[in-house]
């Protein structure tokens, strides 16, 4: 049947953009439109709304659904979580809803339909990604699940699959069992591993995946409006990922030195302590690029003279800038711990004080209590707690911290280590710990999977407290090992607990307990003392240190790789092996970049570790030996290991070992070669300090692998530079060879035959 122009407009009830779209009933924004009485109004919680239709990034769907006041749509609140540069606008909105109508969003094709109303968007083969459906009275929204497991969802919750859980989104160490899985960061972000991504920007509520279709349910109907969900729809799992950064920021890149070892300290006896410790670690020559300072009211000797204070603990730092000064000189990086006052933070530090606020609530004022301590040298912060601030002051909390910095050192990238987060915090750069969990197995089992499901939400940079900060007649030598391994392949690499002289490298050998920092707290308990004669530890944290700092060229690389894709460095299985069912569901063990699998050992006396090396073939990172995936292995283990596997085609540079990532060491880079299938690697280099990569002053050297022809090529990626040295030799050895030959690049492509 032909419609009228004006018979369109009366079944489909919508005003639209004409930004390419192909769908029914177009007319455009601008121009006025006096709705016909006909097509009913869509309402939800009671109120009429309209339903806006936004093309994001290559492959997402914006669906926005705001109240209608006086025949005016209303808007999303700015929380500052969205890059608004990413959108293009609208290119539909819809008030009045007769028949169903059909909308071109990018590559996927959008229905909406009434009674109920239900939101369906198909990818461009027809495919149905998701649906939503809008309960009308409660605003609560109906999605597919689909097959396979589900992840995301932020720190902490249920692991490994999110399906099965309902999670209110609680966001602090209150959040769900703050003992074995830490605090919890809810990033309302969901992957289907079948092909698609959810982020709900708005409003704030419960998941609920126990069900088919799974629901989300804001806290009551009067805040259930505006809803505002971004659909991703791609089989590609690095495409759902950069789509996220896409919506939410991409990562920006921390200081180099923040890759490195850090080392925490509670209760301080004196500044010789102090400077003794940060000597010891480089008389044993115990890698360490940063030395982080508790403050006093969580022990009873810190950097400062109480929670929230900027001033200096005298009996410690007695000169505070030349104190740090001689921390500076012995290559550490100095970090203070700092307890938030506020339950609301607003603004940002650019901003002037309003007086019609408490201070500390105002970012600008807030941030001007650091600067003086900042001045005497600090390098990074440390701040604790946050659990009460809302979503808009955590992401103000990070800000504040990342361009506050940037105040007095505009060009030296800003490093924080944060106990709390919110969707957006990537852009920071900011470093995320799990908080105050117990030193139990358990602990360090679950941690595996949600240092997974942190990572594919928007958090790259993420770590533990080392050994668990409660400590329990669990943590012995045995466990602190297995956790110092574990930690050596978190981007955040650090050590902290009670009894925190354990939490030292040689701490385990020394015959003595540190400071009696125990607490009445469930199973809190000193370890044994048979274990403090425990000579095995610290070379085996010597053996991790040592790798980590060698293995920080392809690390930092990895991180560049974040920074400009939005896939994280922890990696689940299913980023690289989407249609593998087994390696989707493993959620303990992960990829560490795109080339090395780790399998952390979790159970207390392993003497060997059940491993699943999805297809093609996997080199033992320790023996070289070759052996083929698509199966579970069996790997022998004692305690100075943990299974590592490097998958054919693999390119892996590595460094020197270093005491500090600056340390000056003239020392060629080793490029091992994994053959068995054609492999390409970026080697990332800048300057680890400024901002000078975003204006060019970056290397790139693109390393290809041909493996039919064994041929290796080595050039300069495009937009990059060759920073000195002009010539660059490397130690290139092609695996299970144990032979090194050298390759010299000056910056011009150059191709060697083995």
């Amino acid at each position: 049947m032909s419609l009228s122009r004006r018979d369109l407009f009366k079944r489909a009830g919508f005003v639209g953009t004409t930004l390419g779209a192909g769908f029914r009933g177009v007319r455009p924004a601008s121009a006025d439109v006096a709705f016909d009485s006909e097509p009913p109004a869509v309402r939800v919680a009671g109120r009429d709304v309209s339903i806006a239709i936004e093309p994001v990034g290559r492959s997402t769907t914006r669906i926005s659904i705001v109240p209608v006041e006086n025949r005016v749509a209303g808007e999303v609140a700015n929380d500052g979580a969205l890059v608004e540069s990413a959108r293009r606008g609208p290119v539909a909105r819809v008030s009045r809803l007769g028949d169903p109508v059909t909308i071109a969003s990018g590559d996927s094709r959008v229905y909406i339909s009434p009674n109920p109303l239900t939101i369906r968007i198909d990818d461009p083969t027809g495919r149905t990604i998701q649906r939503l459906t809008i309960d009308s009275e409660s605003a609560a929204v109906d999605f597919l699940l689909g097959d396979g497991p589900i992840l995301g969802l932020g720190e902490g919750g249920p692991q490994f699959d999110r399906r099965g859980s309902i999670d209110r989104m609680r966001s602090g160490q209150g959040g769900y069992r703050l003992r074995t899985h830490g605090g919890r960061v809810p990033i309302p972000w969901l992957i289907g591993t079948k092909g698609w991504g959810m982020f709900i920007h708005q409003p704030y509520g419960t998941f609920d995946l126990s069900r088919e279709p799974g629901r989300f349910s804001p806290k009551d109907a009067a805040s259930g409006l505006p809803i505002d969900v971004f659909v991703v729809a791609s089989a590609e799992p690095g495409r759902i990922l950069e789509e996220y950064a896409t919506i939410t920021g991409f990562p920006e890149l921390p200081p180099l030195w923040s890759l490195g070892y850090q080392q925490s300290h509670r209760t301080l006896a004196d500044r010789d302590e102090i400077l003794g410790i940060a000597r010891t670690f480089r008389e044993k020559k115990l890698p360490c690029d940063a030395l982080i300072y508790l403050g006093t009211g969580f022990c009873p000797s810190g950097w400062n003279t109480g929670h929230g204070s900027f001033i200096f603990n005298k009996s410690l730092f007695p000169d505070p800038n030349a104190m740090i000064d001689r921390l500076h000189a012995l290559h550490f990086h100095v970090v203070p711990h700092i307890v938030i006052r506020s339950k609301t933070l607003r603004g940002t530090v650019a901003d002037r004080f309003d007086a019609a606020h408490p201070r500390d609530e105002e970012v600008a004022s807030y941030w001007n209590e650091h600067r003086p301590a900042l001045a005497a040298g600090f390098d990074g912060w440390w701040p604790d707690e946050g659990d009460p601030l809302d979503v808009a002051s955590r992401l103000a909390r990070i800000r504040m911290y990342s361009e506050g910095s940037r105040l007095d050192r505009p060009d030296v990238r800003p490093f924080a280590l944060h106990r709390n987060g919110a969707p957006g915090m990537a852009r920071y750069a900011p470093f995320l710990w799990s908080g105050d969990v117990h030193s139990t197995w358990e602990t360090l089992k679950t941690h595996v999977p949600i240092a997974i499901n942190t990572s594919l939400s928007g958090i790259p940079y993420w770590g533990t407290d080392t050994g668990g900060f409660i400590p329990t007649k669990e943590l012995t030598g045995e466990l602190y090992v297995r956790w110092f391994q574990f930690s050596a392949f978190c981007p955040s690499f650090r050590s902290h607990g009670r009894t925190w002289k354990l939490r030292l490298p040689w701490g385990w050998n020394t015959g003595e307990l540190g400071p009696d920092e125990i607490r009445p707290n469930g199973d809190a308990a000193n370890p044994d003392p048979s274990e403090l004669r425990n000579a095995e530890v610290e070379p085996i944290c010597r053996k991790f240190l040592e790798l980590r700092y060698r293995m920080l060229p392809y690390l930092y690389s990895v991180v560049h790789e974040c920074y400009k894709t939005g896939i994280p460095i922890i990696r689940a299985l299913w980023v690289r092996y989407p249609d593998d069912p087994v390696a989707v569901a493993r959620g303990d063990e992960f990829l560490w970049g795109p080339s090395v699998l780790v399998a952390p050992v979790t159970e207390k006396g392993a003497i060997s570790r059940r491993v699943y090396l999805p297809r093609g073939g996997w080199y033992d990172y320790w023996t070289d030996e070759r052996v083929e995936g698509g199966r579970e292995i069996d790997r022998k283990v004692d305690l100075t290991m943990i299974p590592l596997y490097i998958s054919s085609g693999s390119i892996v540079p590595l460094g020197p070992v270093k005491q500090y990532v600056d340390e000056p060491i003239d020392e060629p880079l080793t490029l091992a070669i994994y053959p068995g299938a054609d492999g390409e690697f970026l080697l990332y280099e800048d300057d680890g300090k400024t901002f000078g990569y975003q204006t060019g002053d970056w290397t790139g050297i693109r390393i290809r692998w041909n493996d039919a022809g064994r041929e290796l090529s080595l050039a300069l990626a495009e937009g990059s530079r060759l920073r000195p040295p002009a010539r660059r030799v490397f130690r290139v050895r092609t695996a299970p060879s144990t032979e090194t030959r050298e390759v010299v690049f000056t910056g011009k492509p150059v191709t060697v035959v083995w």
